[in-house]
C-alpha cells in the first residue's frame, strides 16, 4: 500500500504513475548504472530525437547521474555506456549528494551557523548605525 502511495504521489521517489504507465508502453530499457538507476529510450521528442529518460532507484537526484550515462542522456553520444567499455577519466568524480540542509552543508567563515564569534569587520566597509 505504502508504494502504491508514493507511485501516485510523489515525483521525486522513484517514478510517477504517468512515468510508469509511458515507459510500459513505450519505452525500451537500455542500461542500468552503478547506482540502480534505469534508462530508457522510445518515442521521438519535439525536436526529432529519441526520447531519453532515467527511472532513479529511490530519491530523483539530477546530479546521481554518472557522467558516461549523461552524455548520452543529453544526446552527445549515440552509444549508451552498457553497449562500450565506458572509463571514466580521472577527473570525473563519483556522486556525491547534495549536502545542502545538513551538517555537512558549506557554511563560510562568519556564517551565523558556524560556531564562535564572527571576526570583526575590517577594511572600508563601516557598520551602519541608527542617527550616524
Amino acid at each position: 500500500m505504502k508504494n502504491l502511495l508514493l507511485l501516485m504521489f510523489t515525483w521525486w521517489n522513484g517514478q510517477t504513475m504517468g512515468t510508469r504507465f509511458y515507459t510500459w508502453r513505450f519505452g525500451k530499457r537500455v542500461g542500468e548504472d552503478e547506482l540502480g538507476n534505469v534508462y530508457y529510450e522510445g518515442g521521438m521528442s519535439s525536436y526529432g530525437l529519441q526520447k531519453r529518460w532515467v527511472i532513479y532507484k529511490g530519491y530523483a537526484e539530477a546530479s546521481a547521474i554518472p557522467p558516461g550515462w549523461h552524455g548520452w542522456m543529453h544526446h552527445r553520444t549515440d552509444v549508451p555506456p552498457s553497449k562500450e567499455d565506458y572509463v571514466a577519466k580521472d577527473w570525473q568524480v563519483g556522486h556525491r549528494p547534495n549536502p545542502t540542509g545538513s551538517p555537512q552543508a558549506y557554511r563560510p567563515p562568519g556564517s551565523l551557523a558556524v560556531a564562535g564569534e564572527r571576526p570583526r569587520v575590517t577594511g572600508d566597509y563601516d557598520a551602519w548605525t541608527p542617527g550616524g
